[in-house]
């Protein structure tokens, strides 16, 4: 099995054992990110898009014990501001990092060989039933908890291959 097929696993029965329900159709939709840098499981999400219209967009995204979303932002575009996003914690613990004040000790590592990519480090910590909103342009990543992560994102439209990243090997 490779890292593609084990998240894809991994991530449908994270989904399963948090009790959210897909279709079939979800299931085979489900999007292995892993950003081209050819090690998915330290650097990677898999994401199910339930809805992506001009106006809305809602996502379930799923973080494997300690997998790294990469630094980004949603940047001005589209006749509009960015991306404004709003991500629950449904199960896990994810650490999201945003500009601000670093703390001290962050329950967060950057991926090994790729910390220079990492410049904002000003910890918010999610945990089921919590919720934090980026506004657009906000510089971002997050990584899943020692369990890993789902996080449900609710945002204005998405337009993934506009995603201005730190690492410039990310292919998205």
């Amino acid at each position: 099995m490779n890292d593609q097929q084990k998240a894809a696993a991994l991530a449908l029965d994270m989904l399963k054992s948090a009790g959210i329900a897909l279709t079939k159709a979800e299931e085979d939709r489900l999007e292995i990110a892993g950003f081209g840098l050819g090690k998915l499981l330290d650097t990677g999400l898999e994401l199910i898009t339930y809805v992506n219209t001009e106006r809305c967009c809602a996502k379930e995204l799923v973080l494997l014990p300690r997998q790294t979303c990469p630094e980004h932002r949603h940047p001005p575009g589209f006749g509009g501001p960015g991306k404004e996003e709003t991500f629950r914690c449904r199960a896990g613990e994810v650490y999201l990092y945003v500009e601000g004040d670093p703390t001290p000790a962050p329950k967060a590592v950057p991926p090994k060989g790729d910390e220079a990519y990492y410049t904002v480090h000003h910890e918010i910590i999610l945990r089921p039933g919590e919720q934090y909103t980026l506004m657009p342009n906000t510089l971002h990543w997050f990584q899943g908890g020692p369990d890993g992560a789902i996080v449900s994102e609710f945002s204005t439209a998405s337009h993934d291959d506009t995603d201005v990243f730190t690492h410039p090997g990310i292919i998205r």
